[in-house]
């Protein structure tokens, strides 16, 4: 137990220093990040954290960032799908834990897109690439994936962003340490959630009004 703190711990570094060195990279840097962030690879909350301070330090406009984010992120989750929708249930034992792949799967296959959108949308340390990949081994339509993981990256994005460019360096620290701040870090989590699971819901209200019949 006590080895798997520090290590954990250890990773933590390790990320929060290669995301210093993404910083100096600007929006590059964040797009890629963004990208890794959505494959099963430990970032510990990256894209976020790394959303935060580039928007903090009004070099470019805040909706940039969140642009570059969400792009980054619907790309990465889109490789986890296209993965994952070829390998089958296989991918998911080989890159996640057993036991956690087996209940993502069944939250997921009792909830499908309402646990997709949550996922999305709530900051870590939900394991968002787990439900991409329930996603593409269970046969989830691709157009509806694509729009529910882009809208639901979207708010999330363009929240951080927008609250780190008016709020600065008091909402960067949240950010980076939601444990310490759980209570503003719960409520931005909830209003974030809601206000993707809200798009979603007009999203596909259009797509039924919209159809022929």
């Amino acid at each position: 137990m006590l080895i798997d703190i520090l290590q954990t711990a250890a990773r933590k570094r390790t990320t929060r220093s290669f995301t210093s060195t993404l910083a100096h990279l600007g929006a590059l840097g964040l797009f890629s990040l963004a990208i890794l962030d959505a494959l099963p690879l430990p970032t510990f909350g990256g894209p976020d954290i790394l959303t935060a301070i580039l928007a903090a330090r009004h070099r470019n406009p805040w909706y940039e960032y969140a642009a570059v984010a969400t792009l980054g992120s619907v790309i990465g989750a889109f490789i986890t799908f296209r993965l994952a929708r070829k390998a089958g249930s296989e991918y998911l034992t080989k890159h996640f834990k057993s036991g956690r792949t087996q209940t993502m799967l069944r939250v997921f296959d009792k909830w499908g897109t309402g646990a997709l959108a949550i996922s999305a949308a709530v900051p870590f340390p939900t394991p968002t690439s787990l439900f991409f990949a329930a996603a593409g081994a269970t046969g989830y339509s691709t157009r509806k994936y694509l729009i529910v993981v882009g809208i639901c990256r979207a708010v999330r994005y363009t929240c951080i962003a927008y609250l780190a460019r008016h709020y600065g360096s008091h909402f960067t620290r949240i950010i980076r340490h939601p444990v310490q701040y759980w209570g503003w870090f719960l409520l931005f989590a909830l209003i974030v959630a809601g206000l993707a699971v809200a798009g979603v819901m007009i999203t596909k209200r259009l797509e039924t009004v919209s159809s022929p019949g």
